[in-house]
């Protein structure tokens, strides 16, 4: 039989360690469950949506006319949702060392995202996508955010959480910022679905390389 005081002093570990969490360390707790509990679902229901979208418009599945215009505004969601998720990750980074630049250029990502949202011409979409994605690059370019490498043809830089969560972004937001087209243009919409085949693969490996970031923060305490 498992020893009493054995589990007192589990719980008390246990709970000396929660009460040793400082707020910066919350704020990268928050990164993951926000994937977790609102990005991939909302990319699974996209999918979804999008494979109904295809079959109405191949005339193979009568659906009702509204599920594209779902298929777009789930679209919107998990850009805008990946988009927080990666201010909140480089927040846990630069909330103490450049805290007006980390509120400045957030505000001015989600801007640029908002206008994104309410422009109808491509171009201009095409803008304020690129600017919402400088933002990051430019948070995430401070020294205070780990990158593991900058250089292209180092083995480190493909497996840099960071700048695959970049890549990431950047598919998203050109993916939103050509949403009118998509069911247009079918140069555009197979270049959509090509790019959103990327954005799977990686979000899986965005899956990997963070919840293998979190061990090695764990083993060597970082």
């Amino acid at each position: 039989m498992r020893n009493p005081g054995f589990r007192v002093a589990f719980f008390l570990t246990e709970s000396q360690a929660l009460q040793s969490l400082t707020p910066q360390a919350w704020i990268g707790l928050v990164h993951p469950v926000l994937m977790i509990l609102f990005v991939y679902p909302v990319v699974g229901a996209t999918i979804r949506l999008g494979i109904l979208a295809r079959e109405r418009r191949l005339k193979i599945n009568p659906i009702a006319a509204s599920v594209p215009v779902e298929h777009a505004q789930h679209g919107a969601w998990v850009s805008g949702g990946v988009l927080v998720a990666v201010l909140i990750a480089l927040s846990h980074s630069l909330v103490s060392t450049a805290p007006g630049l980390l509120v400045m250029v957030s505000v001015a990502v989600l801007g640029s995202y908002r206008w994104l949202l309410q422009s109808r011409s491509i171009w201009q979409r095409l803008l304020w996508a690129a600017a919402s994605w400088s933002g990051l690059l430019l948070l995430g370019l401070q020294p205070g955010v780990e990158r593991l490498s900058d250089q292209p043809w180092t083995p480190l830089f493909w497996q840099s959480h960071f700048w695959m969560g970049l890549l990431l972004s950047g598919l998203l937001l050109s993916s939103t910022a050509l949403q009118p087209l998509i069911g247009k243009e079918h140069a555009i919409r197979r270049l959509h679905i090509g790019t959103n085949l990327v954005v799977a693969l990686l979000l899986a490996m965005q899956a990997i390389s963070g919840t293998r970031n979190l061990m090695l923060d764990d083993m060597f305490g970082t």
